[in-house]
Formats: C-alpha cells, sequence, structure tokens
C-alpha cells in the first residue's frame, strides 16, 4: 500500500506533484492548518504532514497519529512543533534549512538598508506631498562594521555580502571555525567585544534557551552608541522593551526587526518609533524562497518513506539514499544485536557500548547507533524506534558510547554490542555477508556463524553430551518443530550455546520442561523481526 501523506498548509502545486510522481498518495488541504479540530480528526490515517507555520505539531496532535513516521516544515524554524513529543513517539521532525537562505540573508541585507538610509519613512513622507531631503539625512554601511551573531549557514551568506558591501566583519558564533572564519573573511569575537565594536548588529541564530535575550537589556546597555539593530532570525532574541527605551534615548541609532517575540505582532514596543523598519516575518517570503523549500520537504519526505533516506532531520542522523542502499543490512544487523541482548536482559541497563570493526566503521555510526539501540528498548518498549529510543535510553540515565577499530581478524568487518547492568555484561557480535543476511558469529566470546529467525531458542549449558538430545526429544515429544540448528562452544567440556530455528514461538510449558531438566543455565525463546 502507498505512503498516505496529508498537506496541511499551502504549497506549490508542484511539491504536491513530486508526491503524486513518487507513487505517494497525498492529500491537498490547505484549510487544516488553521483548523486543529478538524485535522486532528483526519490525521491518524496517515503517514506524513507536510505544513508552513500555520499548522501546529501539538503533542495532543501526535497522539491522534498512530501511522504518522514524518512530519516536514516547509521553511527552517520548527518552533511550532513539539519536538520532544515528536521523538518520544519515534516521528521524525524535518525542515528545510537550505531553500530560503539566500532570500532571507537578503532581506536582513535590506533592513540594514532600510535602517541606515530611513526609506520607509523617507518614502511614506514623499508620498504626502512633502519634500524633506534634509531631515532624512542617512549613514553610508561602507566601511561600518557589522557584529554577525550567528555565522551559521545564513549569517554566513550575510557575511559575504556584508564584505562584498566594503565592511567590516566581526561575527560571534561558538561553533564558527577559525578555518571558517578565515573563509568569510571575517573576525572571530567574542560577544562584549562585538557588543562594543559594531556599528550594525545582526541576529542570524535560532531561539533556544541559551539564545534568548542574547540582546538583554545589560547587553544592549553595552552597545556602542549609534548602532543599529537588525533581527530577522526569530522573536524572542532581543529584549524589545529594552530596545525601545534606548531607540528613545538616542543609543540605539535604528532597528530593523522582521521577527518579535509574539506573533502575529499586533502590538509591540517598537511599533510607531520614527527610527524603526519593522516587517511582518518577510524574511523567507520571496517567489523563489517558498517554491523551493515547498520542492525541497516533499523530495525528502518522499525519500524516507519510499527508500528510508533521511536528510535535514532535527531528531534523527541523516542518512542519504545512497548510504541507505548499502548501510540497509547493517542496521538490521545492529536492530538484530540490540533485540538480543534486550530479550535477555531483565534487570535495568546501566550502559551500552557499540564497537564497529573494519569497513563498517567508516559508515554512518549515528544510525547504527540509533538502531542497536531501539533493538535494545523493543524489548521494554515495543513501540520504541531510531528516533524514539535515543530518547528513552538518555531518559533512563543509560550511559551509551561508541569505538571505532580498524579491520582485525577474518571479517572484512563486523559489530560488537556490550549491555552492562548492575550485576553482570552481555555481549553480542555480527556481521553481513556477501548476500546481504546478517548473521551473528560470536555470543559471550563464543564463535558461532548463526543467521537469524523470526522464532529461535536460545539456550546455555556445561558442555556435555546429551543437550542436543534432550532438546530435541523435548520439542519434538510437544509439537515444536526445529527447523535448524547452530552450536558453539568456549573449549571442550566448558560452556556451550545453542540457537535453535523453530517455525514458531515455543508454548511457556515447553520451555519449564527444558529448565526442569537442569541440563541448561539459560533457556530464553528470542523473536526478531524480519
Amino acid at each position: 500500500m502507498a505512503p498516505k501523506v496529508l498537506v496541511s498548509d499551502k504549497l506549490s502545486e508542484t511539491a504536491v506533484q513530486i508526491f503524486r510522481d513518487r507513487g505517494i498518495d497525498v492529500t491537498f488541504d490547505p484549510s487544516l492548518g488553521k483548523d486543529k479540530d478538524k485535522l486532528l480528526s483526519v490525521i491518524g490515517e496517515y503517514d506524513g504532514l507536510a505544513f508552513r507555520s500555520a499548522t501546529k505539531v501539538t503533542e495532543k496532535l501526535l497522539e491522534a497519529a498512530p501511522n504518522l513516521k514524518v512530519v516536514g516544515r516547509a521553511g527552517i524554524g520548527t518552533d511550532n512543533v513539539d519536538k520532544a513529543a515528536a521523538s518520544k513517539r519515534g516521528v521524525i521532525v524535518m525542515n528545510t534549512p537550505y531553500g530560503n537562505m539566500i532570500t532571507t540573508a537578503e532581506h536582513a541585507i535590506a533592513m540594514m538598508f532600510a535602517v541606515a538610509r530611513q526609506i520607509p519613512e523617507a518614502s511614506a513622507s514623499t508620498h504626502a506631498g512633502k519634500w524633506e531631503k534634509s531631515r532624512f539625512m542617512g549613514v553610508e554601511l561602507t566601511g561600518k562594521t557589522l557584529g554577525v551573531i550567528g555565522a551559521g549557514n545564513i549569517g554566513g551568506i550575510v557575511c559575504q555580502k556584508a564584505v562584498g558591501l566594503g565592511m567590516k566583519v566581526v561575527a560571534y558564533d561558538p561553533f564558527l571555525s577559525e578555518e571558517r572564519a578565515t573563509d568569510l573573511r571575517v573576525q572571530k569575537v567574542e560577544l562584549d567585544e562585538l557588543l562594543s565594536r559594531a556599528d550594525v548588529i545582526t541576529l542570524h541564530v535560532p531561539l533556544t534557551d541559551q539564545t534568548r535575550n542574547i540582546l538583554s537589556a545589560e547587553a544592549l546597555a553595552r552597545t556602542k552608541p549609534g548602532v543599529r539593530i537588525i533581527n530577522c532570525a526569530r522573536g524572542g532574541l532581543v529584549d524589545e522593551a529594552a530596545l525601545a527605551e534606548l531607540l528613545k534615548t538616542g543609543h540605539v541609532a535604528g532597528a530593523g526587526f522582521d521577527v518579535f517575540e509574539t506573533e502575529p505582532a499586533t502590538d509591540s514596543p517598537l511599533f510607531n518609533l520614527p527610527n524603526v523598519v519593522v516587517t511582518p516575518h518577510l524574511g523567507a517570503a520571496t517567489t523563489e524562497a517558498q517554491e523551493n523549500v515547498a520542492l525541497q520537504v516533499a523530495e525528502q519526505m518522499a525519500d524516507y518513506l519510499l527508500t528510508g533516506a533521511v536528510s535535514n532531520a532535527l531528531n534523527m542522523p541523516s542518512v542519504t539514499a545512497e548510504e541507505a542502499k548499502v548501510m540497509g543490512p547493517w542496521i538490521k544487523l545492529a536492530d538484530h544485536l540490540g533485540a538480543f541482548v534486550g530479550q535477555m536482559t531483565d534487570e535495568p541497563i546501566e550502559a551500552i557500548e557499540v564497537l564497529y570493526n573494519g569497513t563498517v566503521a567508516d559508515m554512518n555510526l549515528e544510525a547504527l547507533n540509533c538502531s542497536a539501540i531501539a533493538g535494545v528498548m523493543k524489548a521494554t518498549n515495543p513501540d520504541v524506534n531510531m528516533v524514539s529510543a535515543p530518547v528513552l535510553a538518555r531518559e533512563r540515565g543509560v550511559d551509551l558510547s561508541t569505538t571505532r577499530q580498524d579491520k582485525s581478524g577474518v571479517f572484512d568487518g563486523y559489530i560488537k554490542l556490550i549491555v552492562r547492568t548492575k550485576t553482570r555484561e552481555r555481549s553480542i557480535a555480527g556481521t553481513v555477508f556477501t548476500d546481504g543476511k546478517p548473521r551473528f558469529i560470536q555470543i559471550k566470546g563464543i564463535n558461532i556463524d548463526a543467521e537469524i529467525g523470526a522464532h529461535m531458542l536460545y539456550t546455555t549449558n556445561e558442555d556435555v553430551p546429551g543437550i542436543i538430545g534432550t532438546l530435541g526429544q523435548t520439542m519434538g515429544d510437544n509439537g515444536v518443530n526445529i527447523a535448524n540448528f547452530t552450536l558453539g562452544r568456549s573449549d571442550r567440556g566448558r560452556e556451550a550455546i545453542a540457537l535453535l530455528y523453530l517455525d514458531e514461538q515455543p508454548p511457556a510449558a515447553v520451555l519449564e520442561k527444558l529448565r526442569a531438566t537442569g541440563m541448561f543455565r539459560t533457556v530464553a525463546p528470542l523473536r526478531f523481526d524480519a
């Protein structure tokens, strides 16, 4: 059956057609974004939800969507998505951070010019029949120092354009490397230095707990007299009331704001001040940008629903379509390894370690880690997946670690999973053969070669005669068919293991009969997803 996607906000017809052309059953109803009750009533039947800013992806909406696998925001901001709730429910949250970068950067530059030359006020005055040439004395941007807070995708473009205008650029961004700063031809500085040096300050960071009110009343007071402030990023980054007071005193010469703490903004301390230019969140409002983000979100969602490729996800490692083809068997193996240990563990897990050896160590380990953790967690939480499992593990205080190793041993690559509880440690290793089938190659340090079946029985015992006969006799007497089996032992007369491939899950009574023989240390039924 084809995946079903709901488009609940206005997206271009070309974007909707992409879903159709990819074989996805798409419903286009842009009225639903503003009708939360109706959206709530229909969302349950869809695998994907594509939207802009009108749709609110709340915890309540997610609870009503048991089939939902991915939500895609046509744009960069995801303030309208409860990402924590989505992660817990295993729903991937995608955005399109590149489709409107140039448009937003250009808007910031336009706002700088508008504020520096008082263009909106001059235009309004001239439209009114006045000719107030001497009233609107502006300043040049060439030669001025621009302070950029956040030099990522959009901020980096602003830096480049500002350098092209002949401005000196200083940037505050904890994640900006010296090499990248050199490429952008900007000087990396701390925030206090930026505040004291910049003639114009422009913000290009997301709204987080760390960036909220980054330009607080105290920070604004430390700015250079005559500074101009531009915000085309997110409302809440600047203390608007404090800024309004400094605009009135003249300490801040002007401001250009496209975003506000509360939107839609029908009132703000910045409104009706003569030295302030305001626009209604137009940063991404160009024909090109709207088309770009719509096409991008449609392609991303279709890729994930049809091939498993993940791009621009905020709560899941990215996996390209090419990686998905190569990594598919390895992701399945990581899940099986985790499922084995998870089903064997009946006490709280304190640590999960994943070791990658050989060729697999060069793959996308974030995705493999997520799959392994999901496998472990499924034993007690059957609904978890690669998105929700790492969240659940962190909530439970599980220590997660990863190790890469160069090739060692006979296999080109393998994964070893180690799970620790307060009282014991369990380990299992596996590889993928050239036929693309995952195999277990080691359990408890004992080498084996075992394919993975849907229904298996795992036993451990002292290496003595009669074990295989007891297993076969007990299963046969109780109508349980053994399709195949794999054996291994650490050394003669020491510990031995067996993996039986069964046609169906064995009844509990049969397992108790095996345990009652006193021959087995472990008798554990295992189930693996296909």
